[in-house]
Protein backbone atom coordinates (compact mmCIF):
# COMPACT_ATOMS: atom_id res chain seq x y z
CA UNK A 1 0.00 0.00 0.00
CA UNK A 2 1.24 3.43 -1.08
CA UNK A 3 2.43 5.98 1.78
CA UNK A 4 -0.67 7.79 3.63
CA UNK A 5 -1.25 10.80 5.20
CA UNK A 6 -2.92 13.16 7.87
CA UNK A 7 -3.21 16.48 8.86
CA UNK A 8 -2.94 17.45 12.71
CA UNK A 9 -4.59 21.16 12.92
CA UNK A 10 -3.88 23.06 15.73
CA UNK A 11 -6.77 24.36 18.40
CA UNK A 12 -6.76 27.76 20.05
CA UNK A 13 -8.98 28.13 23.26
CA UNK A 14 -11.69 31.16 22.84
CA UNK A 15 -13.11 30.58 26.40
CA UNK A 16 -10.98 28.39 29.64
CA UNK A 17 -12.38 27.70 33.05
CA UNK A 18 -11.13 25.42 35.53
CA UNK A 19 -13.52 24.11 37.62
CA UNK A 20 -11.76 22.01 40.02
CA UNK A 21 -9.65 18.94 40.53
CA UNK A 22 -10.85 15.89 40.40
CA UNK A 23 -10.59 12.49 42.15
CA UNK A 24 -7.98 11.30 39.76
CA UNK A 25 -5.94 13.73 39.34
CA UNK A 26 -6.32 16.06 36.28
CA UNK A 27 -8.60 19.32 36.35
CA UNK A 28 -12.74 19.26 35.46
CA UNK A 29 -12.72 22.14 32.73
CA UNK A 30 -15.18 24.37 30.26
CA UNK A 31 -13.60 25.56 27.54
CA UNK A 32 -14.46 26.40 23.92
CA UNK A 33 -12.16 25.37 21.12
CA UNK A 34 -11.49 25.95 17.41
CA UNK A 35 -9.64 24.43 14.80
CA UNK A 36 -7.01 26.76 12.90
CA UNK A 37 -5.39 26.05 9.42
CA UNK A 38 -2.10 25.68 11.25
CA UNK A 39 -1.27 21.68 10.59
CA UNK A 40 1.12 19.25 11.27
CA UNK A 41 1.40 16.19 8.91
CA UNK A 42 1.67 12.65 9.81
CA UNK A 43 2.82 10.19 7.06
CA UNK A 44 2.34 6.47 7.65
CA UNK A 45 4.18 3.93 5.70
CA UNK A 46 4.92 -0.14 5.74
CA UNK A 47 8.10 -0.96 6.76
CA UNK A 48 9.89 -4.33 7.01
CA UNK A 49 11.13 -3.82 10.23
CA UNK A 50 8.18 -4.89 13.14
CA UNK A 51 7.16 -2.51 15.28
CA UNK A 52 6.49 1.01 14.96
CA UNK A 53 9.24 3.97 14.04
CA UNK A 54 8.54 7.62 14.35
CA UNK A 55 10.69 10.08 12.94
CA UNK A 56 10.40 14.08 12.83
CA UNK A 57 11.90 17.17 10.80
CA UNK A 58 12.30 18.51 14.87
CA UNK A 59 15.57 16.95 16.15
CA UNK A 60 14.62 17.78 19.40
CA UNK A 61 11.17 16.26 19.24
CA UNK A 62 11.13 12.77 21.20
CA UNK A 63 10.33 10.09 19.07
CA UNK A 64 9.72 7.25 21.50
CA UNK A 65 6.92 6.37 24.20
CA UNK A 66 7.06 9.51 25.08
CA UNK A 67 5.59 11.01 22.24
CA UNK A 68 2.01 10.64 22.05
CA UNK A 69 1.93 9.29 18.62
CA UNK A 70 3.17 6.19 20.30
CA UNK A 71 0.24 5.99 22.62
CA UNK A 72 -2.34 6.67 20.14
CA UNK A 73 -0.89 3.68 18.13
CA UNK A 74 -1.09 1.67 21.17
CA UNK A 75 -4.60 2.50 22.18
CA UNK A 76 -5.65 1.94 18.22
CA UNK A 77 -4.16 -1.92 17.74
CA UNK A 78 -5.28 -2.80 21.54
CA UNK A 79 -9.33 -1.43 20.64
CA UNK A 80 -8.88 -3.19 16.95
CA UNK A 81 -7.41 -6.64 17.80
CA UNK A 82 -5.02 -6.07 14.76
CA UNK A 83 -1.83 -7.03 14.90
CA UNK A 84 0.82 -3.90 14.05
CA UNK A 85 2.87 -4.93 11.19
CA UNK A 86 5.97 -3.52 10.79
CA UNK A 87 5.05 0.78 10.34
CA UNK A 88 7.10 4.11 9.94
CA UNK A 89 5.64 7.42 10.77
CA UNK A 90 7.00 10.25 9.56
CA UNK A 91 5.81 13.65 11.55
CA UNK A 92 6.25 17.03 9.86
CA UNK A 93 5.99 19.51 12.70
CA UNK A 94 4.53 23.38 11.62
CA UNK A 95 2.76 23.73 15.64
CA UNK A 96 5.10 24.94 17.84
CA UNK A 97 6.40 22.93 20.79
CA UNK A 98 5.06 23.52 24.17
CA UNK A 99 2.85 26.64 22.79
CA UNK A 100 -0.85 25.82 24.12
CA UNK A 101 -2.12 25.19 20.43
CA UNK A 102 -2.56 20.91 21.30
CA UNK A 103 0.38 20.18 18.17
CA UNK A 104 0.97 16.67 20.60
CA UNK A 105 -2.36 15.86 20.93
CA UNK A 106 -3.82 17.45 17.40
CA UNK A 107 -0.27 14.87 16.41
CA UNK A 108 -2.00 11.51 18.50
CA UNK A 109 -5.04 12.45 16.66
CA UNK A 110 -4.11 12.03 13.52
CA UNK A 111 -2.30 9.28 14.31
CA UNK A 112 -5.36 7.68 15.46
CA UNK A 113 -7.36 8.47 12.31
CA UNK A 114 -4.72 7.75 9.79
CA UNK A 115 -4.40 3.89 11.27
CA UNK A 116 -8.45 3.52 11.18
CA UNK A 117 -8.06 4.80 6.96
CA UNK A 118 -4.49 2.52 6.72
CA UNK A 119 -6.09 -0.45 7.91
CA UNK A 120 -9.98 0.09 6.92
CA UNK A 121 -10.60 -0.73 10.57
CA UNK A 122 -14.08 0.54 10.49
CA UNK A 123 -13.84 2.81 13.90
CA UNK A 124 -16.41 5.01 14.44
CA UNK A 125 -15.40 9.08 15.35
CA UNK A 126 -17.07 7.75 18.78
CA UNK A 127 -14.86 5.09 18.86
CA UNK A 128 -12.15 6.92 17.72
CA UNK A 129 -12.92 9.41 20.59
CA UNK A 130 -12.89 7.34 23.04
CA UNK A 131 -9.53 5.96 22.18
CA UNK A 132 -8.19 9.63 22.55
CA UNK A 133 -9.59 9.93 25.78
CA UNK A 134 -7.22 7.80 27.11
CA UNK A 135 -4.36 9.29 25.46
CA UNK A 136 -4.85 12.79 26.54
CA UNK A 137 -7.54 15.61 27.99
CA UNK A 138 -7.26 17.65 24.30
CA UNK A 139 -6.96 14.13 21.79
CA UNK A 140 -10.47 13.64 21.64
CA UNK A 141 -11.26 17.52 20.41
CA UNK A 142 -8.21 17.15 18.25
CA UNK A 143 -10.18 14.16 16.52
CA UNK A 144 -13.33 16.25 16.09
CA UNK A 145 -12.28 19.20 15.54
CA UNK A 146 -14.66 22.55 14.21
CA UNK A 147 -16.07 24.47 17.18
CA UNK A 148 -16.50 22.44 20.31
CA UNK A 149 -17.32 23.03 23.86
CA UNK A 150 -15.15 20.27 26.06
CA UNK A 151 -16.24 19.39 29.32
CA UNK A 152 -14.84 17.25 31.74
CA UNK A 153 -11.39 16.37 31.26
CA UNK A 154 -11.95 17.56 27.57
CA UNK A 155 -13.44 14.28 26.52
CA UNK A 156 -17.23 15.55 26.88
CA UNK A 157 -18.02 17.60 23.66
CA UNK A 158 -20.61 19.14 22.26
CA UNK A 159 -20.51 20.54 18.79
CA UNK A 160 -21.14 24.78 18.58
CA UNK A 161 -22.05 27.33 16.05
CA UNK A 162 -18.31 27.65 13.83
CA UNK A 163 -16.40 30.39 14.57
CA UNK A 164 -17.08 33.51 12.10
CA UNK A 165 -14.73 34.16 9.39
CA UNK A 166 -12.24 35.91 10.64
CA UNK A 167 -8.38 35.96 10.34
CA UNK A 168 -6.23 34.86 12.95
CA UNK A 169 -2.97 35.98 14.19
CA UNK A 170 -0.93 33.39 16.15
CA UNK A 171 2.36 34.36 17.87
CA UNK A 172 4.20 32.29 20.26
CA UNK A 173 6.95 34.06 21.78
CA UNK A 174 10.08 32.63 22.09
CA UNK A 175 9.84 30.51 25.49
CA UNK A 176 7.71 27.36 26.22
CA UNK A 177 5.62 26.36 28.72
CA UNK A 178 4.64 22.84 30.56
CA UNK A 179 0.79 22.38 30.81
CA UNK A 180 1.62 20.56 33.99
CA UNK A 181 3.46 23.21 35.55
CA UNK A 182 1.08 25.70 34.57
CA UNK A 183 -1.68 23.52 36.11
CA UNK A 184 0.36 22.84 39.28
CA UNK A 185 -0.88 26.42 40.08
CA UNK A 186 -4.29 26.04 40.01
CA UNK A 187 -5.01 24.58 43.42
CA UNK A 188 -3.50 27.77 45.46
CA UNK A 189 -5.53 30.40 43.32
CA UNK A 190 -8.76 31.63 43.92
CA UNK A 191 -10.20 32.96 40.21
CA UNK A 192 -11.32 36.12 40.70
CA UNK A 193 -12.73 36.42 37.03
CA UNK A 194 -14.35 33.67 34.81
CA UNK A 195 -15.31 33.19 31.29
CA UNK A 196 -18.70 34.07 30.39
CA UNK A 197 -19.88 30.99 28.62
CA UNK A 198 -22.72 31.75 28.31
CA UNK A 199 -21.78 35.01 26.07
CA UNK A 200 -19.51 33.50 24.04
CA UNK A 201 -22.26 31.02 22.81
CA UNK A 202 -24.94 33.34 22.36
CA UNK A 203 -22.54 35.23 20.02
CA UNK A 204 -21.36 32.40 18.45
CA UNK A 205 -25.17 31.40 17.65
CA UNK A 206 -25.57 34.82 16.18
CA UNK A 207 -22.67 35.01 14.15
CA UNK A 208 -21.45 37.98 15.96
CA UNK A 209 -17.61 37.99 16.00
CA UNK A 210 -17.42 41.39 17.49
CA UNK A 211 -19.15 40.34 20.44
CA UNK A 212 -17.51 36.98 20.97
CA UNK A 213 -14.36 38.48 20.56
CA UNK A 214 -15.06 40.78 23.60
CA UNK A 215 -16.07 37.42 25.35
CA UNK A 216 -12.41 35.40 25.09
CA UNK A 217 -11.02 34.55 28.27
CA UNK A 218 -8.48 32.29 29.91
CA UNK A 219 -8.50 31.93 33.45
CA UNK A 220 -4.88 30.40 33.22
CA UNK A 221 -3.32 33.60 32.38
CA UNK A 222 -2.68 34.50 35.46
CA UNK A 223 -1.00 31.59 36.69
CA UNK A 224 1.78 31.55 33.60
CA UNK A 225 5.23 31.15 35.32
CA UNK A 226 7.32 33.55 33.34
CA UNK A 227 6.90 35.87 30.46
CA UNK A 228 3.78 37.54 31.05
CA UNK A 229 4.70 40.92 30.28
CA UNK A 230 5.43 39.55 27.18
CA UNK A 231 2.25 38.39 26.32
CA UNK A 232 0.75 41.66 27.39
CA UNK A 233 2.70 42.97 25.15
CA UNK A 234 1.81 41.26 22.17
CA UNK A 235 -1.36 41.21 23.52
CA UNK A 236 -1.31 45.35 23.08
CA UNK A 237 0.19 44.78 19.61
CA UNK A 238 -2.37 42.54 18.45
CA UNK A 239 -5.64 44.91 19.96
CA UNK A 240 -3.55 48.09 19.00
CA UNK A 241 -3.58 46.93 15.31
CA UNK A 242 -7.15 46.11 15.22
CA UNK A 243 -7.69 42.75 16.81
CA UNK A 244 -11.45 42.93 17.57
CA UNK A 245 -10.29 40.52 20.63
CA UNK A 246 -6.91 38.47 21.67
CA UNK A 247 -5.81 36.22 24.09
CA UNK A 248 -3.52 33.69 25.20
CA UNK A 249 -4.65 29.75 24.04
CA UNK A 250 -4.43 27.03 26.73
CA UNK A 251 -1.50 26.95 28.59
CA UNK A 252 0.24 29.29 26.82
CA UNK A 253 2.25 31.21 25.72
CA UNK A 254 0.75 31.96 22.07
CA UNK A 255 -1.21 34.74 21.91
CA UNK A 256 -3.74 35.18 19.00
CA UNK A 257 -5.75 37.91 17.61
CA UNK A 258 -9.22 37.93 15.57
CA UNK A 259 -9.33 40.20 12.96
CA UNK A 260 -12.10 41.50 10.66
CA UNK A 261 -10.07 42.94 8.02
CA UNK A 262 -7.70 40.86 6.40
CA UNK A 263 -5.21 43.83 5.85
CA UNK A 264 -4.81 44.58 9.26
CA UNK A 265 -3.91 41.04 10.29
CA UNK A 266 -1.94 40.68 7.32
CA UNK A 267 -0.26 43.88 8.53
CA UNK A 268 0.49 43.02 12.03
CA UNK A 269 1.39 39.40 10.72
CA UNK A 270 4.15 41.18 9.25
CA UNK A 271 5.48 43.29 12.48
CA UNK A 272 5.46 40.75 14.73
CA UNK A 273 7.04 37.81 12.56
CA UNK A 274 9.86 40.34 12.16
CA UNK A 275 10.33 40.19 16.01
CA UNK A 276 8.70 36.42 16.76
CA UNK A 277 9.80 33.75 14.09
CA UNK A 278 7.15 31.73 14.98
CA UNK A 279 4.26 33.83 13.79
CA UNK A 280 1.24 32.31 11.39
CA UNK A 281 -1.80 33.76 9.66
CA UNK A 282 -4.43 31.18 9.89
CA UNK A 283 -8.36 30.98 9.87
CA UNK A 284 -10.54 29.22 11.87
CA UNK A 285 -11.55 25.68 10.15
CA UNK A 286 -15.24 24.81 10.05
CA UNK A 287 -14.49 20.92 9.71
CA UNK A 288 -10.86 18.47 9.71
CA UNK A 289 -9.33 18.87 6.35
CA UNK A 290 -10.14 16.26 4.30
CA UNK A 291 -6.98 14.02 4.02
CA UNK A 292 -5.32 12.27 1.67
CA UNK A 293 -4.41 15.88 0.94
CA UNK A 294 -1.04 17.21 0.01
Amino acid sequence: MAAMSERAPAKINLTLDVLGRRPDGFHDLRTLMQSVSLCDKLTLTRREQPGLGLTSNLRFLPTDRRNLVHAAAAAFFARSGLTPPGLHLSLEKHIPVGSGMGGGSADAAAALRLLNRFFQAGLSHGDLEALAAQVGSDVPFCVRGGTQLAEGRGERLRPVPPLPACHIVLCKPPFSLSTATVFSRVATTRFTWRPDHDGALRALQEGDLRALSQRLFNVLESLIPHGQREIADIRSVLLDAGALGALMSGSGPTVYGLFSDPDAAHAVHEVLRAQYPETFLVRPLTALPDDGAP
